[in-house]
């Protein structure tokens, strides 16, 4: 679901405070940039291909058009007035002060961390005293402070060494940019072949190496070995035809590239967690 939201040019910001019985929105993406303040709730974030449990005190940022879903336990759906979820959360234009943090060495940190937040960013238990003041006042502030308290916080949040990513950047199928001719080769490659038998021998001659050569000098350049890459990147396709729901999970598993039902589940689930079953049902719910 493409989620449109109220801000323009003119309005860039909008903050609010909420305050429900459990989250109701359903699997979205939109154009802008979101702060969410979980100040009270526990559950399971959906974001791209990665499913992260959160609870009071965590912080995420969403890059645009990032997928993301938050699922409360069900513990709030039982009716119990006491049992609220409650927070912050900061919706931003995508080109807010674009060429200003395009451009200028002094937003080198905010640029960065915008650019990582395409995977979504989350920061457990937030424990900086700083950084929670600006989003329990932020709904409060009004016009030039908004501008200025909104630099503040992402500048804050920047610096927070605290944190991780959640999608996987295979989620995205982004080619890296490594400077490196002879991986981003090879890279390219596997991300236009994942959804085949591509042997070790195959991808290792098209690196002019033999296998074990290539595994080591793989694993240097992307952090990850070849198989565990190429398992990624299958699973991340998974997530998003699953998030569709336009095939069923046996077709999905042959689109893939799975040479069984039972080899799909087997790997999904440790990949997520979930079998797909489960991972699309949470996702539709």
């Amino acid at each position: 679901m493409n989620e449109k939201l109220p801000i323009s040019e003119a309005n860039p910001i909008r903050p609010r405070y909420y305050d429900y019985a459990h989250f109701t929105y359903p699997w979205h993406f939109h154009s802008q940039y979101e702060i969410i303040y979980v100040k009270k709730s526990t559950g399971l974030c959906f974001v791209g291909d990665c499913i992260e449990k959160y609870s009071d005190g965590d912080l995420i940022l969403l890059g645009t058009n990032l997928p993301h879903y938050l699922l409360s336990d069900d513990i709030y759906k039982t009716g119990n007035q006491e049992l609220r979820v409650k927070g912050t959360i900061i919706q931003f234009e995508k080109d807010f002060m674009s060429y200003s943090i395009e451009h200028y060495p002094q937003f080198l940190q905010i640029k960065t961390f915008l650019e990582e937040s395409k995977r979504g960013i989350f920061f457990r238990q937030l424990d900086s005293m700083q950084i929670i003041g600006l989003l329990d006042d932020f709904p409060t502030f009004k016009g030039f402070d908004q501008i200025t308290n909104l630099l503040l916080l992402l500048q804050k949040m920047a610096t927070y060494g605290n944190r991780q990513l959640l999608a996987s950047p295979l989620y995205y199928e982004v080619f890296p940019t490594l400077g490196n001719k002879r991986i981003e080769k090879i890279i390219s490659f596997i991300n236009s072949n994942y959804t085949r038998d591509i042997s070790l021998t195959e991808i290792s001659s098209m690196a002019a190496m033999n296998p074990s050569a290539f595994c080591r000098y793989f694993k240097e350049n992307t952090g990850k070995t070849y198989v565990q890459y190429v398992m990624d990147m299958r699973i991340g396709y998974a997530c998003k035809l699953l998030a569709l729901n336009k095939m069923n999970v046996s077709q999905i598993s042959v689109e893939c590239g799975f040479d069984s039902i039972s080899n799909f589940n087997r790997t999904f689930k440790q990949a997520t967690q979930f079998t797909p079953t489960q991972y699309q049902q949470k996702i539709l719910k």
